[in-house]
This record gives C-alpha cells, sequence and structure tokens, in this order.
C-alpha cells in the first residue's frame, strides 16, 4: 500500500478566504484525501496558515492587535471555517510555529553550506510617507512586461513573471497611494537560483503527466532565466535570521511559507510523538509520492523557489510528485474583493447554504482548464438540477414508496433480469470512469461521472416503475426497490469525496455504518445486492432543499452582480 502525502497552498492569515481559495487548493486535495483513504491508502493531508509579513503586521495594527495575537486569532477563525467545510486536514498548522522557524533556519544554514547563499547589499525602496521599508508587494505600478497598471512589486497576476519592485513604471506605495519614495541601501540574504536551472528542468522534463498549466509557467520562469532570489527583509515578524550582522531582519515569506509543508507534518507528529514519524512522510526513498495542490499564481514558488531549497540543502528531502495547479475562480468575472463588497466569503457563504452545496458547484465548475465563474443564477440551477432533481429526487421517491409499501427493510422478492444486468454494466462503466478521473485528478470530468451514476438511480426506477408493477406483480416491485437501494449505498459511498454531509446523511439513511463502505472497486455484480432483504433503513427527510428565484434575486443584491445577471 502506497503512502500518499498531500499538501495544498497555505492560505495567508489576513482574513476569510474566499471560494476562489476554496476550490484552487484545498477542496479538490481534501476530495483526493478523501477518495484514497475509501480505497484502502495510508494519506497524510497538511495545510497550514501562512501568517508572516507585512500584510500580517498590517491587518494586526487595524484590528488593534498584537501581530501574534492577531494571527493565533485569525488561524483558530480560518480552521473553523475549514471544518465546517469538511475539510478533512490530518492536521492544519501554522508557519509561526517553533517548528517552522527551526526547519527555516536549519535549510538557511545548509544552503549557505553549501554554497548556494550570498551576502548582497540591495537597494530598497522606502516611503517617506509611511515612514517604514515597504516589502516588494506593497508597491504598485505598472508592469514592464504587460502594461498592467496594479502590479505588485514581487509579481505580477496579469502575465504571472516575478519582479523586482525598482521595475515597476512609476511604482506608488499601496498603503499610503504615495510616490515619495527613495532607495536606500541594506545587506541581504540570497539564493542562488539560478545555480539550479538545469537541475529544476531536468525534473519537470521528468513529469509530462502534470497539467499543462503547472508546466507552461514553470517553463517560462526557466526559459527566460532563472534569478537569484533575496530571501529577506527589514522587517520585524517572522522567522529571525540565525546570522551574525543580520539582527533585525526576518526571512522572507515565500522563503518560510513552503518549509510550513514540512514544518506542520512536524507539529502533527509532536503531538503523538511515540507513534508517528515525521521524517518517514518527508525523506526521499520511503515510498511515499507528494502531491501539491495550488492556484496558478503559486506555481513559479513551488515549481521553482522551493525545489531550490530542497536541492541546494544537500539533503534527501521529498520533491513533488505531482503538482495540480488550477486557474483562478472569478465572481461575475471579476475578482472577488472584500473592500468592494463583491463576491461570497467563505465566512458568508456558510450562513446562506449547507457546504456541500458549495463543494458540488466548485467541483463540477473546477478552474482546470481555464478561469472559471461563479454566478448564482448558475449555482442555484445546479443545486437544483443535479443535487435536488436527480440525487434528492431518486433517493427520497425510492425509500419513500418502499416504506409505504414494504416497510423500513429492503424488500424481499424477484430475481435479477435483463433490466437489472443493464444497469449493473452502465454502473460499472460510470464507476470506471468516475474513479479514474479521481486517480487523474480531473475533477470536473470525475463530476459529470459521478452524475451520471446519480441518474442512473432516476432512469432505473422509471423503466422498472414499481408503483405500477406492484399492482400486478409484488416481487417485481420488491426487486426494483432492492435494486435502488443497493444502488443509493455505490451513491452514497463514492460521493462521500464530494458531498461528505449528505452522503452521510444517505449512509445513515441505510445503517450502512463502517463494514459496507469499501470503496466498489474493483467492480462487481455484487455490488447491487450487498444489501440483503431485510437490512433495515429509514426513510429520510427531504435530502436537498431547492433554492427559488427570490432567493438568488437576494443573493445577488447583497453580494454584488445585479449589473450583470439581471432575473
Amino acid at each position: 500500500m502506497q503512502r500518499v502525502l498531500i499538501t495544498s497552498a497555505l492560505p495567508y492569515i489576513n482574513g476569510v478566504k474566499h471560494l476562489g481559495n476554496l476550490i484552487g487548493s484545498m477542496l479538490p486535495a481534501d476530495v483526493y484525501a478523501r477518495f484514497l483513504r475509501l480505497r484502502g491508502q495510508d494519506v497524510l493531508y497538511i495545510c497550514a496558515t501562512d501568517e508572516h509579513g507585512t500584510p500580517a503586521e498590517l491587518a494586526a495594527l487595524e484590528a488593534g492587535l498584537d501581530v501574534a495575537d492577531y494571527c493565533s486569532q485569525q488561524h483558530d477563525l480560518q480552521a473553523s471555517i475549514y471544518e465546517r467545510f469538511h475539510l478533512s486536514f490530518d492536521h492544519f498548522g501554522r508557519s509561526s510555529s517553533p517548528q517552522n522557524a527551526a526547519l527555516t533556519q536549519h535549510f538557511c544554514r545548509k544552503l549557505s553550506e553549501s554554497g548556494f547563499i550570498e551576502e548582497r547589499i540591495v537597494r530598497q525602496v522606502y516611503s517617506n510617507a509611511d515612514q517604514r521599508y515597504l516589502p516588494d508587494r506593497y508597491i504598485v505600478g505598472t508592469c514592464p512586461h504587460c502594461g498592467y497598471e496594479r502590479a505588485r512589486g514581487d509579481q505580477c497576476e496579469s502575465c504571472t513573471r516575478v519582479l523586482d519592485p525598482l521595475d515597476l513604471i512609476a511604482p506608488r506605495s499601496a498603503l499610503s497611494g504615495s510616490c515619495d519614495l527613495e532607495e536606500r541601501e541594506s545587506r541581504h540574504l540570497f539564493l542562488r537560483q539560478s545555480a539550479f536551472a538545469e537541475r529544476l528542468r531536468a525534473w519537470i522534463d521528468d513529469h509530462p503527466e502534470w497539467p499543462v498549466l503547472v508546466r507552461s509557467i514553470a517553463y517560462k520562469w526557466l526559459d527566460e532565466g532563472l534569478l537569484d532570489r533575496c530571501i529577506t527583509r527589514d522587517l520585524r515578524w517572522g522567522v529571525p535570521v540565525d546570522r551574525e550582522g543580520f539582527e533585525g531582519k526576518v526571512f522572507y515569506v515565500w522563503f518560510d511559507a513552503p518549509i510550513s509543508y514540512i514544518a506542520a507534518t512536524r507539529e502533527w507528529a509532536d503531538r503523538a510523538p511515540q507513534s508517528r514519524d515525521w521524517k518517514r512522510w518527508w525523506q526521499a526513498g520511503e515510498g511515499v509520492r507528494y502531491v501539491q495542490f495550488l492556484a496558478k499564481d503559486n506555481v513559479p514558488f513551488h515549481t521553482v523557489s522551493f525545489p531550490c531549497t530542497i536541492l541546494g540543502s544537500g539533503e534527501e528531502w521529498k520533491l513533488a510528485d505531482y503538482i495540480k495547479g488550477f486557474n483562478w475562480l472569478t465572481y461575475y468575472g471579476g475578482k472577488f474583493s472584500t473592500s468592494e463588497k463583491r463576491g461570497i466569503f467563505m465566512d458568508a457563504a456558510l450562513d446562506e447554504f449547507p457546504a456541500d452545496y458549495y463543494r458540488y458547484w466548485l467541483l463540477a465548475n473546477a478552474p482546470e482548464s481555464d478561469d472559471a465563474s461563479f454566478t448564482w443564477a448558475a449555482f442555484a440551477q445546479a443545486i437544483n438540477k443535479d443535487l435536488a432533481d436527480v440525487l434528492g429526487n431518486f433517493v427520497n421517491r425510492c425509500l419513500r414508496f418502499a416504506k409505504s409499501r414494504f416497510g423500513e427493510r429492503v424488500p424481499e422478492g424477484g430475481a435479477p433480469g435483463k433490466l437489472e444486468d443493464e444497469l449493473a454494466a452502465d454502473l460499472e462503466r460510470s464507476l470506471a470512469s468516475y474513479t479514474h478521473c479521481l486517480e487523474q485528478l480531473q475533477f470536473r470530468r470525475a463530476l459529470a461521472d459521478l452524475r451520471s451514476i446519480w441518474t442512473l438511480g432516476n432512469a432505473y426506477m422509471d423503466r422498472a416503475a414499481p408503483w405500477a408493477t406492484i399492482k400486478t406483480d409484488r416481487d417485481a416491485a420488491a426487486l426494483a426497490l432492492r435494486t435502488a437501494i443497493n444502488l443509493m449505498r455505490v451513491i452514497a459511498i463514492v460521493s462521500e469525496p464530494v458531498i461528505p454531509k449528505i452522503a452521510k446523511l444517505l449512509a445513515d439513511t441505510l445503517e450502512l455504518g463502517t463494514t459496507r463502505r469499501g470503496w466498489p472497486d474493483p467492480f462487481t455484480r455484487g455490488v447491487l445486492e450487498a444489501l440483503p432483504p431485510g437490512h433495515a433503513f429509514r426513510a429520510p427527510p427531504i435530502l436537498v432543499e431547492k433554492i427559488d428565484d427570490e432567493v438568488v434575486a437576494s443573493l445577488i443584491e447583497r453580494y454584488g452582480g445585479a449589473e450583470l445577471d439581471p432575473l
């Protein structure tokens, strides 16, 4: 049994994340982890809050809190929201942990010993209006490559080019908007990324199965020529640089944040030191498959910067075996924005509908090949059509009819025939495709297959028509209901990675317990006979509530989008 290590990009600490952050890394990683666990795999799913850097300092200042207290508070808030979205992290750590500080300093020492760290004098931007050095991302201006007018000093969000703040045209402070900036000298540490170009290209060449999105961004960086990267900053909040002459400086957040994947694993192990060995998940040669999930703006740091840290250490750390990258989810074609009150953020989303509604829609519309746009009308249509009319309708009409005519026991009578054989064959094809797509991390295609499995239930019930056959052939009606209930069992199992709360409700309705819930793979005809006659069930309440037009109109009015989606 292969062990699988899964990490999703670290959500930043300053505020509740929006739905784009959810589908861009955490949700698909959770689906994959749940799927593998159901198949008996040994899985470790790790994530953490990314807590260092100026944005955390500024957010804490605005909240009137010490930055450490602010980060602790926000970590707990985010963790509670992710739990309500049913994200099944094995551990959700913190980049501000002692484990991450120790490992970050360790990697810097190893890189330095190997000759990959250099001290250099750099000219930094100081804002006279703000009375402080400005980190790269707090200098904005026009990108010299694509002309995007709101490019940040570290990276252009439009063309994804990595920038130096001094490259920007008409730079200004993102804090005050002031153009009263000046350059000052400061000594910093640089990671010699340029020394790793050939090794990185060979590593990426060895993974032709990676998504085109990931490989194209990685090759773009390599083709343009890797630049050495400054990995320290003149800030107070962060991992201290333990090097003489660098007192008062901290490591750049993009140096220590990826190391947090390893550190959070160590946090996990430290909670049960007698039974957990964190190194066996991260040391090469331990038989672990490592899969990363992240959005496209994070790709350069996971295909270049973090691998340079790993390779340059000279130690046997694990590199990613597969990187699943995502495009962006937009809100009516535009960016989610807290300040402009546009879009639905994760805490507010849960106040409106159950988490499974969002999980289903986001995965069915996952931005894999291109960007996707969230609209309330499209969301409501999918919930009503797929979850309510297809899945919910099949479960409710079947179990209620079975209860009214046979009681709350799987009916006995009738022998499987041609209709059941055809259902079994259709189910085998859909289930094989669904399983394959999840294995290959093709989420939109997987969701289409899952919906096709749900559809089989209604199609079978329409053909078997137990409400008609019961008038003349009670055994035929019993067979149809018994087959349908067994199909529900399969649906409860294979839907669990996507809609875990609804799947659990269905599993509890069918009183499956834990012994009847292994992934039906490889498929056998017996899965449609697993629940024998006499097995107890209970008719459920309405499985999925529909969303009416008045509710959609109210949502658009409260969260924005009315000008683009009038009812």
